[in-house]
């Protein structure tokens, strides 16, 4: 490479180097990006969420919704919840360590709503809970799972 193209070369490098974005506005950026894209996707489970959608679930005895409930917990909220649901668990995501509410607490919204814990499950939240209705859990399978985080967990497991 002739010297006047390494000197232009290295002296691209630099100015382009200079003149960017500096490390602590990246990661603002990222930062904004991860929230827009969390909000978007919890609008997107909003306008698929179809509360007539659990109309059809039925259950022979409420201990079977329950029990599969508690399979479902096991495999799908229970990393995050911890075993007991009292939100001992967690993940860390973009360097902070997510804490979820706990089950058990009498401030807990949902304890005698059913139908908006169902929602809950399906829609997430911005702030770091899965959309499990676009995330593949069927209407049965968030219904048991309610009744298992009311019944099972809050009343004592079955």
């Amino acid at each position: 490479m002739a010297p006047a193209h390494r000197m232009l070369l290295l002296g691209s490098v630099f100015l382009f180097s200079a003149c960017g974005p500096s490390q602590e506005d990246r990661e603002a950026l990222a930062a904004e990006q991860r929230a827009l894209a969390a909000a978007d996707t919890l609008a997107q489970a909003e306008a698929v969420f179809a509360a007539e959608a659990f109309d059809t679930v039925r259950w022979v005895a409420v201990d079977s919704a329950v029990a599969r409930g508690q399979t479902v917990f096991s495999y799908s909220c229970q990393k995050c919840h911890g075993d007991a649901g009292d939100g001992s668990g967690g993940f860390v995501a973009q360097g902070d360590t997510l804490r979820p509410p706990s089950f058990l607490t009498d401030e807990w919204p949902f304890r005698d709503d059913h139908e908006g814990l169902r929602h809950q499950i399906f829609v997430g939240t911005a702030s770091g809970m899965p959309h499990w209705g676009l995330e593949g859990l069927k209407p049965r399978d968030i219904d048991a799972v309610a009744h298992f985080i009311r019944l099972g967990l809050r009343d004592g497991a079955p």
